[in-house]
């Protein structure tokens, strides 16, 4: 079998990661819920991941690094926590519904939203002195398109606040929040992280400080009715998904050695794969080649989702058709559902050959 679904998630993980959560599942305990040795060593290693991770993003602080279970509640707690009513915001049409929806429903408690193409000029031109936010994804999941971030952070108001989608994005670029300016930073662990399911994080800088959207166990302050004041805790209710914090932390160091040596390869993926799609008759690319690993494409004769169950079926090949859970960039591209590719640094040339005979037969 061919996996090309590497942006849903990641198919792939390093031995040191597997190994990590495997061991993660045979011996451990709930971490910093207990005062015995194996609580405190568990809690150790998660401290010691999030190091790494907010380091490895250049994060603000370590206790600013949240562990979530995925991309998607890191959103949550981001947009829910840290927008109010009044508030407006300007977002960009390339956005998952991962931020779209929650959005949705915050524009009915009296957040205004606008929203722009995946292009800083456009963004900056609808930002005003009362934006509170801007939110954009670093790379399109339809496309892997992406924006220059530092510019939007240069263009907008001091105060305006940048939130930024990394779920395409981390694990495959560098990544630093303090340079670009970046207020919260929400991570996808399994994906270009390297990471297992189930593992996420948000990261956040000293000027916002989001409410929690889930109440529960902490650990900490156990006689207070009330969520702790302070971070991480306030945002961490519940056990933690111990295992998937320590793949993500193996995958950061995997990354930390190979990251810059994958991203040329999956760049180099990417232009082959988007020139030899571009040669083929009723084939048309909306991708261009990316260090994201994502070739989108439609034919004229199919439907997406069919040319996804018959490569699938036919071709052992994993692709993605559809709307990719990113409604208004189909809109914007005029599309309604393309066929996503999507490669990474464990692909093969002979892979995206393989596949583009495929694309040829079917």
């Amino acid at each position: 079998m061919i996996y090309f679904d590497n942006a849903a998630t990641g198919g792939f993980k390093p031995d040191s990661v597997i190994t990590a959560a495997t061991a993660a599942m045979k011996f451990c305990a709930n971490p910093g819920r207990s005062g015995h040795k194996l609580s405190l060593a568990c809690l150790e290693r998660v401290y010691n991941c999030r190091k790494l991770i907010c380091e490895f993003l250049g994060g603000y602080s370590y206790d600013r690094t949240v562990f979530t279970k995925n991309c998607t509640e890191a959103l949550n707690i981001a947009l829910f926590g840290i927008l109010k009513s009044g508030d407006e915001v300007v977002t960009t049409v390339a956005e998952h519904n991962s931020v779209l929806r929650p959005l949705e429903i915050l524009k009915g408690r009296g957040v205004k939203v606008s929203y722009a193409p995946l292009d800083a000029e456009e963004i900056i031109k609808l930002v005003t002195p009362n934006t509170r936010a801007v939110i954009v994804t670093l790379a399109s999941n339809v496309t892997g398109a992406s924006t220059d971030i530092s510019a939007i952070r240069k263009g907008i108001p001091e105060d305006t606040l940048l939130i930024c989608d990394g779920a395409q994005a981390c694990g495959h670029v560098p990544v630093d929040m303090l340079s670009n300016g970046i207020d919260a930073l929400t991570v996808a662990g399994h994906k270009g992280m390297l990471g297992i399911q189930g593992s996420g994080a948000l990261l956040f800088s000293e000027r916002v400080n989001p409410d929690p959207i889930m109440c529960g166990g902490t650990g900490s302050e156990s006689n207070n009715l009330n969520m702790p004041e302070y971070y991480p805790d306030r945002l961490e209710s519940g056990t933690l998904s111990y295992p998937a914090i320590v793949s993500l932390g193996e995958g950061v160091m995997y990354l930390t050695a190979n990251m810059y040596k994958s991203m040329d390869k999956v760049v180099n993926m990417t232009n082959y794969l988007c020139a030899e799609l571009e040669k083929t008759d009723g084939v048309k690319v909306y991708s261009k080649p990316n260090p994201f690993g994502i070739v989108a494409f439609g034919l004229e004769k199919m439907q997406s989702e069919i040319v996804a169950y018959k490569l699938s079926e036919e071709y052992s090949i994993c692709v993605r058709g559809g709307l990719h859970c990113a409604p208004l960039m189909h809109k914007s591209l005029g599309s309604d559902g393309l066929v996503r590719a999507s490669v990474s640094a464990f692909n093969t040339s002979g892979e995206c050959e393989r596949f583009i005979e495929a694309v040829n037969g079917l």
